[in-house]
């Protein structure tokens, strides 16, 4: 593996793989992070405040990298050697292209007529596909273990991914402004 993936593992003690425990993922992060907080360092020398303020750094990016799953595939994908990102990966299926932008466009029609009902309920479609997703993803990496050839196979879910992580975040403004409004 790299040694940007290895470093997030590394940095929190776990072991690198896709199917991480979220709790156990924020409780490593908690533990480190107030062993590294700076009153614990106030009356240190200079050197070991910055080191600290560093490692704490460290330690707060490799959680937010690891917590977000299209960022842990990706670090972990990249490690064994298949090139991630959006204009290396295959373009998606016109039949999810087809069905994004129809559950979009069921989002926006939710929007306008400003039934925060219908919004939560294609919210709530949407985190059964996710959850569906994860589960793919999951099984992918188990299966594929480190053989990049098998690790390709992930590159579509992981594009599916970013499709219904990219419809959460409308979601999430979408349901904002109708509570504000």
């Amino acid at each position: 593996m790299n040694t940007t993936a290895n470093n997030a593992f590394e940095t929190l003690g776990l072991e690198p793989r896709f199917d991480l425990d979220g709790k156990l993922l924020a409780e490593r992060h908690r533990t480190l992070s107030g062993k590294l907080h700076p009153d614990r360092y106030s009356g240190r020398p200079a050197s070991e405040r910055r080191m600290a303020l560093d490692r704490a750094i460290q330690v707060n990016e490799a959680y937010r990298q690891l917590r977000d799953p299209v960022r842990r595939a990706e670090s972990l994908l990249t490690a064994m050697g298949v090139p991630v990102g959006e204009q290396k990966e295959p373009k998606a299926s016109p039949s999810l292209l087809m069905e994004m932008m129809e559950v979009r466009e069921s989002l926006d029609e939710a929007r306008q007529q400003k039934d925060l009902d219908r919004v939560g309920a294609l919210g709530e479609e949407m985190r059964g596909r996710e959850e569906a997703i994860m589960r793919r993803l999951s099984a992918m990496f188990s299966e594929a273990g480190d053989d990049p050839d098998q690790l390709k196979a992930a590159l579509p879910i992981l594009g599916e991914l970013r499709y219904v992580r990219r419809f959460f975040e409308e979601l999430e403004a979408i349901e904002e402004a109708l509570m504000d409004a």
